[in-house]
């Protein structure tokens, strides 16, 4: 840009071009509702700092996670972590197959028992094989974000950590 200016000035003009939803990765309500806060408008104290607590599901016993998984547990302001162990399959075209998820029962359940933020360490936290997202549609509705595509969530303690997902900043993205 330097022969564009009578001193010589040159700018950095970057572009960055990309999938959102690619890798370890926030839905925020925009995502599924139109007029719901996008990336940029969440608050940062809904995705950093939380109190995490994960919930062991492994995907061999059942892919379905319903509300039995939660109850007797304390998700209020929480950050709710699901390892199923369905990231071993990560690269392998079993990841998009059949994939562990959450049911809508447990979605309301979540919801009712406030948690802050609720991830998986599958593809999607419905269950791709139908045609609804129940899942998405309550917690996003809720103003609860989603992390999908987590993995590793099998080296955290059950309770006792700190947990932080924040994005990027990004205005119109879900």
């Amino acid at each position: 840009s330097a022969g564009n200016y009578d001193d010589g000035s040159s700018f950095q003009i970057g572009r960055i071009d990309m999938v959102a939803n690619t890798g370890t990765y926030v839905d925020s309500p925009f995502h599924r509702y139109a007029d719901g806060v996008d990336l940029a408008e969440l608050p940062l104290g809904s995705l950093a700092d939380l109190p995490g607590i994960v919930v062991r599901r492994p995907w061999e016993n059942k892919i379905a996670t319903g509300q039995e998984a939660f109850e007797g547990l304390d998700v209020r302001g929480k950050a709710v972590l699901v390892h199923t162990g369905w990231d071993r399959h990560w690269q392998t075209e079993r990841y998009g197959e059949d994939h562990s998820f959450l049911t809508g029962e447990a979605a309301d359940w979540l919801v009712e028992n406030g948690a802050a933020l609720v991830g998986i360490d599958s593809n999607n936290i419905d269950d791709t094989r139908l045609r609804a997202r129940p899942v998405h549609s309550k917690l996003l509705f809720a103003g609860i974000p989603i992390c999908e595509h987590m993995t590793a969530l099998g080296s955290l303690p059950d309770q006792g950590f700190k947990f932080s997902a924040a994005p990027p900043k990004v205005r119109g993205l879900g």
